[in-house]
């Protein structure tokens, strides 16, 4: 077996890289048959976008602080433990991002797409979901769409639900909402479009955010699931993901 690594830019993580290199190798991605992401979970989300132009399995090791989405750390029988993994396999998230000149910028999202406001004034923002529009104005400092893989970090921040990562569905949850006030955000079909329209963007400018790509000053937003990008996350069949995440709907 084939492996590369990513590993967090931390003494725990290089650390780590470097003991399994030397029992295991340390090959290209390009030649790869598996990639191990040595680190926390933001690690783990840039390992998978790395498969985005060399799509193979990504084996996570928690190296960092929270590591909700990893395996736990061991320098042994990683060969045998990858060969036993279970995969579960996921889709991005797909942004299209237009600027008040008519630019449109693409990028996709294993976590969620994310619309904050730029400056003291609170965003607004139409909402249409499969061209029906769903709310005319929501007055917040943001909205954001999480995958079920996504909805455990900035989503359950903002008090959005955790989707179990089988769940076809995605949650549209706001961030610090102003009016509607009790409006606590959606889960919707994953085979939805979503439109997000800013108003008044000239004066109450607005970034868009996939994962780590930003752009500033949108004024209208596209999301869709990319079911054409399949991303596989390995992981030890003792760790019982969906009973993790179970867990934590009921953490106090």
């Amino acid at each position: 077996m084939k492996i590369a690594f990513h590993f967090a830019d931390t003494e725990q993580a290089a650390t780590a890289h470097s003991a399994l290199k030397a029992k295991y190798g340390d090959i290209p991605i390009e030649d790869a048959d598996v990639l191990v992401a040595l680190g926390g979970d933001g690690s783990l989300l840039h390992a998978l976008h790395k498969t985005f132009d060399h799509p193979m399995p990504v084996f996570g090791m928690n190296r960092g602080s929270v590591g909700f989405l990893l395996n736990e750390f061991d320098e042994d029988n990683l060969i045998k433990r990858i060969k036993a993994a279970e995969p579960y396999d996921l889709h991005p998230l797909e942004m299209k991002a237009y600027t008040p000149d008519g630019e449109c910028h693409t990028y996709c999202a294993v976590n969620e797409v994310s619309l904050l406001r730029q400056t003291h004034q609170a965003a607004k923002i139409k909402i249409t979901v499969d061209d029906t529009v769903r709310m005319e104005e929501l007055i917040c400092d943001g909205i954001l769409v999480a995958t079920p893989a996504g909805s455990t970090a900035y989503n359950f921040s903002a008090h959005g639900p955790i989707i179990p990562l089988n769940a076809d569905v995605l949650a549209l949850t706001p961030i610090s909402a102003f009016r509607p006030r009790r409006w606590r955000g959606a889960l919707l079909p994953h085979t939805c479009k979503i439109t997000l329209d800013i108003l008044d963007h000239a004066d109450r400018p607005v970034a868009a955010v996939a994962d780590f790509h930003e752009i500033r000053r949108v004024k209208q937003v596209h999301i869709i699931e990319d079911r054409s990008k399949t991303l596989t996350l390995l992981y030890d069949p003792d760790l019982n993901l969906d009973e993790r995440i179970r867990k934590e709907q009921f953490m106090p």
